[in-house]
C-alpha cells in the first residue's frame, strides 16, 4: 500500500489499514464452468450400480399387421424378439481425497468456513470432470458411442448450416441440443452472418444461446479443439454432436447411484476418514456416474469441424 503522508501531520494509510475490515471473497475457481450439458440431461438412479440396456431385436417393424377392410384373410401371428446379450453399463467411479490441517481449519475459519470451502472447491472439480467424462470417456462417453450411420463429415470443413441440416436428419426424432466447443459455435454463427441467416436466440437457466432450426447450441469446453480445451490460436479441429435426451424418448441418459453414505447430491458422497497423528483431517469424496445411449438415433455427431474461419463483411 502506497504512503504519501511522510509530510504530513496525520495518521497514514498504511497504520490506518491496521484497523480496517477487508472484505473477502471465497476463493475464485476460473476452471468451474456451467456445465450446460449436466443440466439438460435426464439422470436415472441405480440402486445396484449396474444398468442394463435391453432391446427389440430391430426389423423394419415389430410385428406383421393385417390392415384390411374387407374378406377374411387370417391375422399375422408372431412375437417381439429381444436382444439375448444386452449391454450392461457399471457406474464409473471419480473420487479424491481432501487433507485439511486442522490447526489451521481451527484458527483461519472466520468468515469462511475452511473445510467447507475446501470441499466446495474439490466437489467443483469432481464435476468438472463427470461432465468431460460423459463426452470422452472411451467406455460411456458419447463421442465413442454414436453410431457409424450416425457420423458425418463438415463438407467444406467449416460448420455450416447445411451441415447441421444434415445432422437433424439423423436426430430428427424430437432433438435436444446441439453440443459444440464456444468456438465452434462462433464459427458457425460466422458461416450465419456469411449467408444472412443469423441464428435465432433463445433462453435457457437464464441464460441466452443461439439455435438453430430451433435447437439450441450448447457451449461445453469438454469437446476439445485438437485436444485442449482452450486453443491458443485461432485455428484448429473439433466435433459438434446433436443429443435427444430422456428415457422415454429412447434417448440419451445420464447414471448415477443412490443411497450412498454421507450422500450430498446425486451420486456424490462425502465421508470424513478421521485425523492422523498429524492432526491433518482426511475427507473421501467419491462421485459414482456413466451415461447410456438409449437407441442408435438418440446420437449423432459432425466431425473434423474447423474453426478458422473469419470473413471481411462490407
Amino acid at each position: 500500500m502506497s504512503d504519501n503522508t511522510k509530510d504530513l501531520n496525520a495518521l497514514s494509510a498504511r497504520a490506518a489499514y491496521q484497523l480496517a475490515d477487508v472484505v473477502k471473497t471465497v476463493p475464485q475457481f476460473e476452471s468451474i464452468t456451467p456445465r450446460w450439458l449436466c443440466r439438460l440431461m435426464e439422470f436415472k438412479p441405480l440402486k445396484t450400480g449396474v444398468f442394463r440396456l435391453n432391446k427389440v431385436t430391430e426389423g423394419h417393424t415389430p410385428l406383421d399387421m393385417l390392415c384390411n377392410r374387407t374378406g377374411n384373410d387370417n391375422i399375422p401371428e408372431g412375437f417381439v424378439d429381444y436382444v439375448t446379450k444386452p449391454r450392461e453399463y457399471i457406474l464409473d467411479s471419480i473420487s479424491t481425497i481432501i487433507n485439511i490441517n486442522t490447526r489451521v481449519s481451527d484458527i483461519y475459519n472466520h468468515p469462511y468456513d475452511q473445510i467447507h470451502e475446501q470441499i466446495r472447491l474439490a466437489v467443483e472439480s469432481i464435476h468438472e470432470r463427470q461432465e468431460s467424462q460423459f463426452i470422452n470417456d472411451e467406455d460411456y462417453g458419447l463421442l465413442h458411442n454414436v453410431a457409424d450411420s450416425q457420423r458425418l463429415k463438415a463438407r467444406g470443413g467449416f460448420p455450416t448450416p447445411d451441415d447441421l441440416d444434415e445432422l437433424i436428419t439423423k436426430v430428427w426424432k424430437e432433438p435436444s441440443f446441439f453440443l459444440a466447443h464456444p468456438k465452434a459455435i462462433a464459427a458457425f454463427g460466422r458461416e450465419c452472418t456469411k449467408r444472412g441467416v443469423p441464428p435465432v436466440t433463445v433462453t435457457l437457466f437464464g441464460s441466452p444461446f443461439i439455435s438453430w432450426r430451433g435447437i439450441p447450441l450448447i457451449p461445453t469446453d469438454k469437446l476439445f479443439v485438437d485436444g485442449q480445451r482452450n486453443p491458443g490460436n485461432g485455428k484448429g479441429k473439433t466435433n459438434i454432436l446433436l443429443v435427444r435426451t430422456g428415457e422415454k424418448k429412447q434417448g440419451v441418459i445420464g447414471l448415477y447411484q443412490t443411497g450412498l453414505q454421507g450422500e450430498q447430491s446425486n451420486g456424490l458422497s462425502v465421508r470424513f476418514m478421521g485425523i492422523d497423528n498429524k492432526g491433518i483431517g482426511i475427507y473421501l469424496l467419491s462421485l459414482y456416474c456413466s451415461a447410456a445411449v438409449l437407441a442408435d438415433d438418440a446420437l449423432a455427431v459432425l466431425e473434423d469441424v474447423e474453426i478458422g474461419n473469419y470473413y471481411d463483411n462490407e
